[in-house]
Order: structure tokens, then C-alpha cells, then sequence
């Protein structure tokens, strides 16, 4: 358990795909690429469904609205003196409104343009699966592309959602004549449902085209899909990711530190094994087309204030006379030695160096600095292969003892894998391997000690414990 002894299971579901989060539905209007024949999935007699799986409200309930509306006028009546008097069968009872839908979609919000916007001469469009001929053709390149981006990805299931009518896709689209038109236009996209009455979105697929990498267009892209989402009203994007892309989510503004509320996505995405659950807020007020903008005038005025305190470029020291040395006797060539020698420089204590940094920049510092650093990152690999386990389910947060009150009566130093990562983090609680291995050990002693060995979470202890052994090669 966190130690553990969390009383509901939170086994995760297996799933083909990290991302699958589709229930098996008749797959939308579908086009392949060679012979251009196109698959008709959806009966254009069914409800209207849009991409964020809002049901549009078919004639006869807006039929049915008008009614109630005006039955509810009819209910009054209007005495001589202009005052409205409501024909209610119970006098002490208030008339009750007409039952008219209330929309859930969000405002839409729009930002006036500005000069000098990188974003303005990008070809961008939203793409869905409408049965236009060049929306299909879009929906065909960017099927292509996430095939050939994401290559362990099974095609059929791209296909599936791409096509699906209930997922959106936003697409960078090339300035080059000779494939406009066509599937190749694509240079990169996102594909993504929305749960508007939830305001979040999960993000399905996010490739650029390997010919068009390390020219930013990721970060255009993922600046142009933040755009989009305040314009629809979504607040959070939530996706699973793989180990290759979350070092590109996190430069986007990700983390894995969910703060959604759970109950607004819970059961309308699936939990998947092997993929890093990560999310990122999307501030209503920012105009993403402006993030360049931004970061350009932080940049300045940091610079400002460094200059404004700085002493360095205000006094001008001569140059040191040749053969100049310090005269200090037996400071040595250690790290303390050539900081003190530093310090004996004219102009370096003027300028607001400190020994403590001069110390700090040294190579013995950077070497220790660096193997603090590998260890860290050793450690956080074991902590985060373990979360992976199957077994690892009750040793993941700490047990709750609003809900387990005896708990810390029978164990007296608990610990989960939460508090051990957050330990990890601050670099400075393990300093080898060894006592890493001691706190994850100390879980399984204190789970044998509180659960019964025919328990599930006394099978998760026996489990881990032989886990932990191959780890550490003991």
C-alpha cells in the first residue's frame, strides 16, 4: 500500500494503444489514400453529433421547446391595472419556468490582431470530418502523418479516430503551391476530442513532419491548438504520453502533477499502462499568438534590472600589470585556493562575486554538482519503473488514515513511493543507491505488518520485494 491499504482496487484497464479512449462505434466517413474510395460510417438519419460529443438538438425538440415556452405565456393573465396575474393551480406555489435547454458551450473568446505576429502568415485550419472532399483529403494527410510519425501506433486505430466525428484535428498547413491541395500539404497536427461539458480536451495524436523538425514548428503548433482552446472555452488539455514525447510536453507547458479534478475526467478517459498521464493548463487571458511577444519583453526587462544593480559596467578597472600575482600566501591550488586568488582581482568582490560563487564555479564543484545530478536521475528511473508495475498500485500515494484510523497505531514510520520521489527531488534526503532501497523495503515490511497475509496488498508486498531484489542485484 502507499504502504498500503487503500480498500478499492486501482488496477488499470489494459488497453491496445496508450491513447485509445474511444468506445467501438461505427467509424466516420473513411477515404483511402490509393484508390480515393470513401466509407460511409455514420447514417445521416442518426443524431447530429459534433466533435466534442455534444448532441445538436434535432427539430422536434426544438419543436417541443417553442411549445413549453408558450404554454407558459398562456398560463398568465393581465389584470386591468397592467399587473400580471399567474393562473397557478396551487396559490402558494410559484409558476414554474418552461424547461428550456441550457447551453453548456462556452463563450467564445477572440483576441485583436497585432503587428509583427509570427503567427499571422502560418496556414493553419480545423479540420473535421464533415464530408467536404478537402477536409477529407486534410484528414487523409494527417492520417499519414501520425502513421509515419508514430510508427508503433496501429494504423487501423488512427484511422479510427482521425475519421471519428466526434475528434477535431488542427493542422499547419505547407505554403508550397505544388502540394497545395493535396495530403502531402500537412506539415504538422494535433488530433484531439473535446468534453466541452467538462472543459478539457484529451490530445490523441501530436506529430510534425520529420522533413519540417527543429524549425518550431512544434511549439507553433502547440501554440495555435492553446488559441483554438480558449476560443471553445476548454481549460485543461490532458494526454498520455510515451517516454520519446514528454520531454516536448513539459517545453509546452505540461506536467504530470494533475490538477483537474479527477470527477471531470474520470471515466471518459482510460488509464493505460506504459504512458504518462500529463496535463497543462490553458489560461483563458494569455493570447498565445503573443507568447514570442512575451517571453521578447520578460527577456528585457529582467535585463533592465540586472543592469540597473549591476556594478560591472559602471567602473573600469586597468588591466593587470604582466606577472601580476596575488599576495597571498599558501592559499594552494585547491577550489577554496583559487577562489581566494579570484577574489584578490580587482574589481571581482566590487562586482558582487562572493567566494561562495567562485567556490560554486570551480570543477571540483561542477564535478560534484554532476554526480549529484546522475544519482538523482538513477534514482527518480527506479522509482518511476516500479509506479509501472502492476503491483505497485497500493504503494503509489499514502495510505489515508481518515479512512484506515488504526493504521499508525501498527506501523510507526510509513512511507509511499509519492514521498520517496518528492525526496528524491529536492536532492539532498539519499545519497546512494543503498538508502533508496532501504525506504522502498521499509514499504513492503510495513504492508506485511498491517495487512493479512492472505490480502491482495500482502501478494502486492511479496511481489514488490522480489521486484526490488532484481533491481538492486542484491
Amino acid at each position: 500500500m502507499s504502504d498500503s491499504t487503500s480498500r478499492r482496487s486501482s488496477k488499470k484497464r489494459k488497453a491496445t494503444s496508450p491513447l485509445e479512449s474511444l468506445e467501438d462505434t461505427p467509424s466516420s466517413s473513411v477515404i483511402d489514400a490509393k484508390d480515393k474510395t470513401v466509407v460511409v460510417g455514420l447514417s445521416s438519419t442518426s443524431t447530429a453529433i459534433s466533435s466534442s460529443g455534444v448532441k445538436h438538438s434535432s427539430q422536434s425538440e426544438e419543436e417541443e421547446t417553442k411549445t413549453n415556452t408558450k404554454k407558459h405565456h398562456e398560463a398568465s393573465s393581465v389584470k386591468d391595472d397592467g399587473t400580471e396575474e399567474k393562473n397557478d393551480e396551487n396559490d402558494n406555489s410559484t409558476t414554474a419556468e418552461a424547461e428550456v435547454p441550457v447551453s453548456t458551450e462556452q463563450p467564445r473568446k477572440t483576441f485583436p490582431a497585432h503587428e509583427n505576429n509570427p503567427y499571422a502568415n502560418i496556414r493553419h485550419v480545423v479540420v473535421e470530418n464533415d464530408g467536404k472532399h478537402e477536409n477529407l483529403v486534410r484528414l487523409i494527410g494527417l492520417k499519414n502523418l501520425f502513421a509515419k510519425q508514430l510508427p508503433k501506433m496501429p494504423k487501423d486505430y488512427i484511422v479510427r479516430l482521425v475519421f471519428d466525428r466526434r475528434h477535431t484535428s488542427l493542422a499547419i498547413l505547407s505554403d508550397d503551391p505544388a502540394v497545395k491541395g493535396t495530403d502531402e500539404e500537412i506539415i504538422g497536427g494535433i488530433c484531439y476530442r473535446a468534453y466541452h461539458d467538462m472543459r478539457f480536451a484529451e490530445i490523441a495524436f501530436c506529430a510534425v513532419n520529420g522533413n519540417q523538425q527543429v524549425k518550431g514548428y512544434g511549439t507553433k503548433l502547440m501554440c495555435l491548438f492553446k488559441q483554438h482552446a480558449v476560443t471553445k472555452g476548454i481549460e485543461y488539455f490532458i494526454t498520455y504520453a510515451d517516454n520519446y514525447a514528454i520531454g516536448y510536453f513539459k517545453k509546452q507547458g505540461f506536467t504530470r502533477t494533475i490538477t483537474m479534478p479527477k470527477s471531470r475526467f474520470h471515466g471518459l478517459i482510460k488509464d493505460y499502462d506504459g504512458g504518462t498521464l500529463m496535463e497543462c493548463y490553458v489560461h483563458p487571458s494569455i493570447d498565445y499568438f503573443r507568447v514570442p511577444e512575451m517571453i521578447k519583453a520578460q527577456r528585457e526587462f529582467i535585463l533592465s534590472r540586472v543592469r540597473a544593480i549591476s556594478k560591472s559596467d559602471k567602473v573600469v578597472y586597468p588591466p593587470l600589470p604582466k606577472g601580476w600575482q596575488p599576495e597571498i600566501q599558501g592559499s594552494g591550488f585547491s577550489s577554496r585556493g583559487k577562489a581566494v586568488r579570484a577574489m584578490a582581482v580587482p574589481g571581482i568582490a566590487e562586482a558582487g562575486w562572493t567566494m561562495a560563487d567562485l567556490v560554486a564555479s570551480t570543477a571540483a564543484a561542477k564535478d560534484n554538482d554532476r554526480q549529484r545530478n546522475q544519482l538523482k536521475s538513477e534514482l527518480l528511473s527506479i522509482v518511476r519503473k516500479t509506479e509501472d508495475q502492476q503491483f505497485a498500485w497500493p504503494f503509489r500515494e499514502p495510505v489515508d488514515t481518515t479512512e484506515v484510523t488504526d493504521y499508525m497505531t501498527v506501523v510507526k514510520d510509513p512511507i509511499d513511493l509519492s514521498t520517496i520521489e518528492k525526496r528524491i527531488r529536492k536532492g539532498d534526503w539519499y545519497k546512494s543507491k543503498e538508502m533508496l532501497h532501504v525506504d522502498m523495503m521499509r514499504m513492503v515490511t510495513n504492508c506485511k505488518i498491517y495487512n493479512d497475509p492472505t490480502s491482495p496488498y500482502y501478494e502486492c508486498a511479496t511481489s514488490l520485494e522480489k521486484f526490488l531484489k532484481g533491481v538492486f542485484a542484491l
